[in-house]
């Protein structure tokens, strides 16, 4: 005797999850120890704000720590470097850093993961 057909669809196949991301409290407290990455702001508190952009990180999903930078959070009279990086957009707010530093967010990261105490594993980890 044969079956009759089934009710339900056939499960939908999973996407395929990146691999655990890079965690490091040392390199986070050691970006957290310079002043705001946005030129001329001394502003405090900072906070270890990471980047999205070309970290292969999708939506919902924190980029390695590796990928901080520091950037001033919200104080009384000013919302904050970090804040502004996710109001207007990680790309725009990156092209106007650049502009006004006259280097790039990946190589800023890279001057940070040079010097980071954690620097060798950095360099594993990125190596693969």
């Amino acid at each position: 005797m044969a079956l009759p057909p089934r009710k339900f669809k056939e499960p939908a196949v999973k996407k395929v999850r990146r691999e655990g991301r890079w965690k490091s409290q040392a390199h986070l407290s050691f970006v957290r120890s310079f002043h705001c990455a946005w030129p001329g702001c001394q502003r405090a508190p900072i906070e270890a704000a990471h980047v999205r952009n070309g970290s292969g990180a999708g939506m919902s999903q924190k980029p390695d720590d590796w990928r901080a930078v520091p950037l001033c959070g919200r104080d009384l009279d000013f919302i904050g470097h970090h804040q502004q990086q996710h109001q207007i957009g990680e790309q725009s707010f990156w092209r106007a850093y650049q502009v006004a530093s006259g280097q790039t967010i990946d190589q800023l990261i890279e001057s940070l993961c040079d010097a980071s105490p954690r620097r060798q594993q950095i360099r594993e980890v990125r190596n693969g």
